[in-house]
């Protein structure tokens, strides 16, 4: 039931990640020569004070590491995805929020390796205005940095206790039967 729960919130939420860089796409100017990143249009106000909407191309990775290096991150993030993913699919996470860790890293990334391959870049949207130094972000971006942030959790917290096998704490799979 777990695993369906956060597959089926993972599922939304790659939709509304990829909506709104539709949105987006659809409501500011693309960028032009000789700025390829960012909209000639202005920032509009989302949360008045907090955060505004614009339009970026991230040809990189956070902080537009690796830019220019399309393929490179689109096989890196595929082969975390695969390591994500074989990870739920053998069950060896079994903690809820293990799994929703997982679902969240798995949204995220493959929203982002979707605008890879087909765009050749990554659409971001989200400005933080009281940090005006903070990159440019994305949803697919927000799920990939709560998945990591609950991932942390659940290791430090849960993981011992719960899906360790032969640990300090007996084996997981013998205290389920």
């Amino acid at each position: 039931m777990t695993y369906t729960l956060c597959a089926l919130l993972g599922a939304a939420l790659l939709g509304l990640d990829q909506w709104v860089k539709w949105w987006t796409s659809s409501r500011f100017a693309a960028p032009v020569p000789p700025h390829i990143y960012w909209t000639p249009d202005p920032a509009r106000e989302f949360l008045p004070g907090l955060v505004e909407l614009t339009r970026v191309h991230n040809y990189g990775a956070a902080w537009s590491s690796f830019s220019g290096q399309r393929w490179l991150l689109v096989g890196l993030t595929s082969l975390i995805l695969l390591a994500v993913l074989y990870v739920l699919a053998r069950r060896i996470v079994r903690h809820p929020l293990g799994v929703l860790a997982g679902c969240l890293i798995l949204s995220g990334g493959l929203g982002n390796v979707i605008d890879r391959v087909r765009l050749g870049y990554v659409v971001d949207m989200f400005h933080l205005q009281f940090w005006p130094a903070y990159p440019v972000f994305n949803v697919a971006d927000i799920c990939v940095v709560c998945g990591a942030a609950l991932a942390a959790v659940y290791y430090l917290r849960f993981y011992e206790k719960c899906d360790k096998k032969g640990g300090p704490h007996g084996d997981a799979d013998a205290a389920a039967r």
